[in-house]
């Protein structure tokens, strides 16, 4: 098999965001990441196995390049610092350990700082995803199906069907393969939507190829290790501690906020007036998307802020039939967006996986998301979950 990431700029673009801050503000964090498998009639072969070893290796060797280096350079919010720390930057296979010990057939983890850890998530999950539809299917079969697909939607989107305003491509850890990911970019780029527009991808590598907007500021990894990183933090406060490290690094730039890492009825208690007005808006990833978008709109409102000068980002398991009803509902509310994965990168006649790999410690102790919808989660430590659900309780029924 080829050589699946050619380019240590293919992750998504919070990499680059979250990798900066990190640099400067959190150097000595260290965390251990775990790769799952929801899907329970999944299972890797042994061959798939080693091939995933393999091209994990090979994306061990890569550089960055001065081209790449000048690109994200010029990107307005990366500074020249963390520019001089990427020409040094490598990924260290010694950080991986790869195994078949797990239901379906595979177990990955990632141990080592969090700068290095960190930048291992998109680019392990990819290689999953392309290793596994390369040999546990007929894979040219596949890429006619998503043609197909592919070519439909542009359809609607050209006639109109679909109203979905400006949305992104977002699908780089759970793609089909490389060659899927840069058709399905490369089609919606060059195509005209009366009532949509096609902004961007997450995919760095992509939107350097494509002359195209890279998009995406924090993951959930943000807010959980740096509220829950250090130990002397009450984790409730989680959000005010990764908040506020953001503006320290970024000011009124790349802001987007993400609200549902410890539940986003929390986050509304630490998304005060100040970083309501420096933050540009917010980013759904679970719960009801309507419910989720009149709460965060009514919250602008109680702030005195008018919500149609922010925006609000979907980014939850969209397609677009589902993206055209939240348009279409919040558009004259406020500035809407959405950023699609699986749907444009892993549209087939075959189910997507579902695959994550997530922080599950920070400097020696566990981590975990209390997301809005259940068992998004991925905590190895059920006392801690149990713990740091009694911390939020506590603050939403105290403060």
């Amino acid at each position: 098999m080829e050589q699946i990431i050619i380019s240590l700029l293919e992750t998504d673009m919070y990499k680059m965001s979250m990798g900066q801050a990190i640099y400067h503000q959190f150097s000595d964090y260290k965390t251990t990441w775990s790769f799952k498998c929801r899907n329970e009639d999944v299972h890797f072969t042994q061959e798939m196995v080693e091939e995933i070893k393999r091209q994990i290796q090979l994306y061990c060797n890569l550089r960055f390049s001065e081209e790449d280096l000048e690109y994200l350079h010029n990107i307005k919010w990366i500074k020249g610092s963390y520019v001089d720390f990427l020409r040094l930057w490598q990924p260290r296979y010694e950080d991986f350990e790869i195994t078949t010990n797990a239901d379906c057939g595979l177990a990955i983890e990632t141990r080592g700082t969090w700068l290095n850890t960190s930048m291992y998530e998109i680019p392990t999950l990819a290689i999953v995803n392309e290793v596994y539809f390369r040999m546990a299917y007929d894979y040219d079969a596949l890429m006619k199906s998503f043609r197909t697909r592919l070519d439909d939607k542009i359809k609607k989107l050209q006639d109109g069907s679909y109203q979905l305003g400006a949305f992104s491509e977002f699908g780089l850890r759970r793609r089909l393969s490389a060659e899927a990911q840069e058709l399905a970019v490369c089609e919606l780029a060059k195509a005209n939507y009366p009532h949509s527009s096609f902004v961007g991808t997450s995919n760095v590598y992509l939107a350097k190829k494509y002359g195209l907007t890279p998009v995406g500021t924090m993951a959930h990894e943000w807010i959980m290790c740096v509220g829950q990183g250090n130990h002397k933090h009450n984790p409730a406060y989680s959000n005010w501690y990764a908040l506020d490290a953001w503006v320290k690094e970024y000011g009124v730039l790349n802001g987007t906020a993400l609200t549902d890492a410890i539940t986003t009825d929390c986050f509304l208690k630490d998304f005060q007036l100040t970083y309501a007005t420096l933050f540009s808006g917010l980013r759904h990833d679970s719960g009801d998307p309507i419910e989720w978008g009149e709460k965060m709109i009514a919250h602008y409102r109680k702030l005195g802020i008018d919500p149609h000068t922010k925006t609000l980002l979907f980014s939850d398991s969209l397609d677009f039939e589902r993206a055209d009803k939240i348009y279409r509902y919040f558009k004259d509310k406020a500035k809407v967006a959405f950023g699609i994965g699986t749907y444009i990168a892993n549209d087939t006649d075959v189910p997507a996986l579902n695959i994550v790999m997530k922080t599950t410690a920070c400097n020696g102790m566990d981590v975990a998301k209390i997301s809005d919808t259940p068992g998004k989660g991925m905590c190895k430590n059920p006392g801690y979950v149990h713990y740091l659900k009694r911390c939020i309780d506590w603050r939403m029924d105290n403060e």
